[in-house]
């Protein structure tokens, strides 16, 4: 049964995380104190709710919330060991928890355990941050929140940290919240809605006093040759820059990438201060959890040649690795988790943008999110003192926490696609369709190419959101037309992986019939088409040097010489030839090329139900509706091909199992004898 205490909440922490000024993606957490019934004893028990570890406040369920029994959590007081072992109080929460199901609880449980509230807060605004990240801030803090706001200074998530802020609470009954040193704020009150009020009352009144107060260059002027370049000519030099640099990114593990061409970081980037302050990292440690202590920042113009940005972005990714390298030295102990890699995840280029990197394109998306808070904190801070973010010792502290760690950890394995980035031509329907979903399910991000944008962006958004698979179009016998389709796939998800050419389409004559036009059309599609997406994605593919696949969706045709069928079964054996070929030119550049060979795929067919179904019903003699069975009838397995069987192949050509496997046909045709291929 849902408490009342538990709706209110979700409600309020929903109407907190929707709001961008209040709080990040999976920033924060919020709590309630209330009363409800126990089922052993059925007397009333004092509970607390409280936003679980790793929920985000704007998606937050009542599934997301921990239940602890208050006097258990409180009665931790006097078993605490001291701030050298506060990380065990968080196992000492479980023996806390009330009833089954339910989130994990928090470090930052102890602070809503025992502040003396039936409401808590705690989020990180960007104005909120700005104030805790100034050098002055204790001094900003009393001047602009006067008695109402206590300044905390900086300390570590955790049990003593709660203790803290319960006692400032307690010697300060006049306050309804602090600022938190470094980190963001904590607010209370004695309902929700006050709670709620008094967090929105310290955001707004610390960005009315930076508005108000704040130098009108917090990031000084701009740098000659630093503004942002026009639309299109920074977008064309993300697209040509975005493989090299996603391949530095993933020199240690494969990364999806997002770009990012907002206002807020063009101006960043154009600005004298942007080079000391990316130098100095971010501070809040939700921020640089996402985008490491600091970025990698091109100190390149905006006007600079690709070429140029390229060879300068390798010298100042061995830098960044080095120094990387060197903060992890400094502070590991013996006790420290390995090293997690020492690519940068925030990667600026001024006058162009920024990219970021995550395990897949969600986390890129948010990490960039997060610089973009990091950005308004540092311009906020700089407007009224001086941006002053904590230690690296302090950093890696949290970065390196044996409780983040721990974690990770409880992370599920990866699907066996997550992190590749697949390109699939004539997705919006039939085998590519079929292809596209199996992939995406498989944990890829996928890009559904065809000829119609409107049916592409459907067939996409059945996938899922933008995070997983987008739709463009793609007329794939125009050269033009193929290289924006790749330059979107680069921008939307940092670089490409795997190329299905798929695309197709038939016409069934016999030679005298089959006219010069007909012959034109099945080869510019299917031979030329094929061609063409190859290389403007074999170019993307060697510069991110991170291998990848192409597939052929040839067909039986292509070594069965079937009636009436001149035109099509010699596109698809010059598609077959084509995987041959680039199999041996790809191959020292990691990229395995296979075909598959279907058969008869009737059902889902966009091929089949433009006409080709009926010549080929025609042609054999059977009613249309019919023609499946017809085909499965003549094989040697006498089932009938489907899409999902073609993209069962694809899954498996492109999977971890066939590694060392290239330039292979693969037969799905339930077995055609007179098309073995041996």
């Amino acid at each position: 049964m849902t408490s009342s205490t538990a709706a209110d909440l979700v409600a309020r922490s929903n109407r907190l995380g929707s709001d961008p000024k209040v709080t990040n993606y999976a920033g924060g957490n919020t709590s309630a104190k209330g009363t409800d019934i126990d089922p052993v004893t059925g007397e009333p028990v004092e509970l607390l709710w409280v936003k679980g570890s790793g929920g985000d406040l704007g998606t937050l369920t009542e599934k997301g919330l921990a239940v602890l029994r208050l006097d258990r959590m409180r009665a931790l007081v006097d078993v605490y060991p001291g701030i050298d072992r506060e990380d065990e109080m968080v196992a000492a929460f479980d023996y806390c928890l009330h009833g089954k199901g339910g989130a994990a609880p928090s470090i930052d449980t102890a602070m809503h355990g025992l502040v003396d509230a039936a409401h808590v807060d705690h989020l990180h605004p960007d104005a909120g941050i700005a104030i805790a990240t100034a050098a002055d801030g204790e001094e900003l803090t009393t001047t602009i929140f006067g008695d109402k706001v206590v300044w905390v200074p900086w300390r570590r998530p955790g049990f003593q940290l709660g203790l803290d802020i319960a006692a400032i609470k307690e010697k300060n009954p006049q306050a309804i919240g602090t600022i938190l040193g470094g980190h963001g704020i904590t607010a209370w009150g004695d309902t929700s809605e006050e709670a709620e009020r008094n967090s929105l009352w310290i955001i707004d009144t610390a960005q009315a006093y930076i508005d108000e107060h704040g130098a009108a260059e917090p990031f000084g002027g701009v740098r000659d040759g630093f503004a942002a370049l026009p639309e299109d000519a920074r977008r064309a030099k993300a697209a040509a820059l975005a493989p090299t640099i996603r391949g530095l990114a993933s020199t240690d593990k494969p990364m999806v990438g997002h770009f990012t061409d907002s206002d807020v970081v063009l101006d960043f980037l154009a600005s004298e201060k942007a080079p000391a302050l990316a130098a100095l990292g971010t501070s809040c440690p939700d921020h640089f959890l996402r985008t490491k202590v600091k970025p990698l920042i091109l100190d390149l113009p905006a006007d600079a040649s690709v070429e140029d940005a390229i060879a300068r972005l390798k010298e100042l990714h061995a830098e960044y690795r080095a120094d990387y390298q060197a903060y992890y030295d400094a502070h590991a102990d013996a006790d420290s988790p390995a090293i997690r890699g020492a690519d940068p995840l925030i990667v600026l280029v001024p006058g162009v943008g920024m990219f970021s990197y995550g395990a897949n394109k969600q986390t890129a998306r948010v990490a960039g999110e997060f610089y973009v808070n990091a950005i308004n904190v540092m311009r906020g801070a700089e407007a009224l003192s001086t941006y002053a973010p904590i230690s690296d010792a302090e950093k890696f502290r949290i970065e390196y926490w044996a409780l983040e760690e721990a974690k990770l950890q409880r992370m599920p394995k990866p699907k066996t696609h997550q992190g590749r980035i697949a390109f699939v031509t004539g997705a919006a329907s039939g085998i590519g369709k079929a292809i596209a979903t199996r992939l995406a399910a498989e944990g890829a991000c996928v890009v559904v190419a065809d000829l119609d944008l409107a049916k592409a962006q459907a067939a996409a958004a059945e996938l899922g959101g933008t995070d997983v698979a987008i739709g463009v179009a793609a007329n794939v016998a125009d050269a033009e037309g193929v290289q924006a389709a790749i330059d979107a796939t680069l921008l939307a998800f940092g670089g490409i992986d795997l190329v299905v050419n798929n695309a197709g389409l038939s016409l069934s004559k016999p030679l005298l019939e089959t006219t010069e036009k007909d012959w034109d059309l099945q080869h510019d599609v299917m031979a030329k088409g094929s061609f063409l997406v190859s290389k403007a994605a074999a170019k993307a593919l060697i510069e991110q040097g991170m291998g990848g696949d192409v597939i052929y969706i040839s067909s039986k045709n292509s070594v069965f010489a079937g009636p009436n069928n001149i035109a099509y079964s010699a596109t698809k054996a010059d598609q077959a030839h084509q995987v041959r070929l680039l199999a041996v030119e790809l191959g020292e550049h990691g990229v395995r090329v296979n075909g598959i060979n279907p058969d008869g795929v009737v059902r889902g067919s966009g091929i089949f139900a433009a006409g080709w179904g009926a010549n080929r019903a025609a042609t054999y003699g059977v009613d249309e509706k019919d023609l499946g069975q017809f085909y499965a009838n003549r094989t040697i397995l006498k089932r009938e091909v489907v899409p999902e069987n073609v993209a069962d192949a694809v899954y498996v050509l492109t999977g971890p199992e066939l590694s060392r496997t290239t330039g292979l046909h693969i037969p799905v045709d339930s077995g055609v004898a007179a098309a073995f291929l041996r």
